[in-house]
């Protein structure tokens, strides 16, 4: 009776101690009172939800479980990699047509400064991720940035962000 008493005690200390694991493996979990960090967002990916059928899911699952692909997300990035391979050349020349940088394109305070000094303003196009700097004022980007087209991801402050917001296209 006792050794039922401490497994229960156990359990339910492990319960309200313990994270939640994902199901395709990726999770964390932590013992103690204290709440962890939350994990640094990589700037090199950005999370999207997609809704999948049950039996595509179930497709998925037993691909993974079969040992071709190491997780769900693994399954779905190679699918969107073979896409986008397909699609290659169309990408490459839609990119030209409209005139896109590709990848990553930083503007820091420094560069946006030197913008207004040269009395211009820039017309943002990138595919990729446009990273505007934390130490870019509201101001000092709503003087600088006429337009901003992402197709991407734009990371910058929220009051930079609403300072943009007319002119996001």
């Amino acid at each position: 009776m006792k050794l039922h008493r401490e497994k229960e005690t156990a359990c339910k200390y492990l319960y309200r101690h313990l994270c939640t694991i994902q199901a395709d493996g990726v999770g964390m979990f932590y013992m103690g009172d204290e709440t962890p960090e939350p994990r640094q967002r990589r700037s090199d990916s950005e999370k999207i939800t997609v809704n999948l059928g049950y039996v595509d899911l179930g497709h998925i699952d037993l691909l993974v479980q079969e040992g071709f692909y190491s997780t769900r997300t693994d399954f779905i990035r190679t699918a969107i990699r073979n896409q986008m391979d397909r699609h290659a050349d169309a990408v490459k020349k839609s990119v030209a047509r409209h005139q896109f940088d590709l990848g990553l394109r930083q503007y820091s305070r420094r560069d946006l400064e030197a913008v207004r000094a040269a009395g211009e303003m820039l017309h943002i196009q990138v595919l990729g991720l446009v990273i505007i700097a934390a130490d870019v004022s509201a101001d000092l980007a709503r003087e600088t940035i006429a337009s901003i087209r992402v197709l991407g991801a734009l990371q910058a402050s929220s009051a930079v962000k609403s300072a943009l917001a007319g002119r996001l296209l």
